[in-house]
């Protein structure tokens, strides 16, 4: 029998097992161990049978609570640094983020582009990202603009969405040279 897109379920046993003992970087082990405090060597059945097997044979109830207490508190150890690893690596990324957004200047009459992030849905090999141009009537802090385009309402837009158009009307263009294609089929 040929392996299909339909035996997805066939595979998602060992695609979970897969991704428990895989090390994940923001926080610094692998889920495997951030749950069960070491490293995943044997199956979990196994593993559990071997302590099963080593209790019934020990049979020193205080000395092997004590263990598990012991164990218990390991564990709780490794989950507070799993979660001081994920904090660092939040930071760390934010700070990269924030270093690498270019602040943009724009003062009222200035002519900008809008991104359109929702293109994505509707890809187009040849559509541009950017609409407009607009026109930016008014400034607030923080890296916030209102933009109107002609006689249409204004609206607030986050900064990080535009940039400084230089340049004639656009739509005009395209749209004659969209007619003029329709025109000689």
């Amino acid at each position: 029998m040929q392996a299909s897109t339909k035996d997805w379920s066939h595979k998602l046993d060992d695609a979970l097992w897969a991704y428990r003992i895989a090390f994940n970087t923001p926080i610094g082990m692998s889920p495997y161990r951030r749950v069960y405090g070491k490293a995943s060597h044997l199956l979990f059945e196994l593993e559990h049978r071997a302590q099963w097997d080593l209790k019934k044979l020990n049979l020193d109830l205080a000395a092997s609570n004590a263990l598990r207490l012991a164990q218990l508190n390991e564990l709780d150890e490794l989950r507070h640094d799993s979660y001081k690893n994920a904090r660092i690596y939040k930071e760390k990324t934010k700070k990269w983020h924030d270093y690498n957004i270019a602040n943009q200047n724009f003062q009222v009459g200035d002519k900008v582009l809008l991104f359109n992030s929702r293109l994505k849905l509707f890809p187009g090999k040849l559509k541009s990202r950017w609409s407009g141009p607009f026109i930016v009537t008014k400034v607030f802090p923080y890296g916030a603009y209102e933009i109107q385009q002609g006689d249409a309402s204004a609206f607030k837009v986050n900064g990080q969405r535009l940039k400084h158009y230089y340049g004639g009307e656009i739509e005009n263009k395209v749209n004659i040279t969209l007619v003029d294609s329709q025109s000689q089929d």
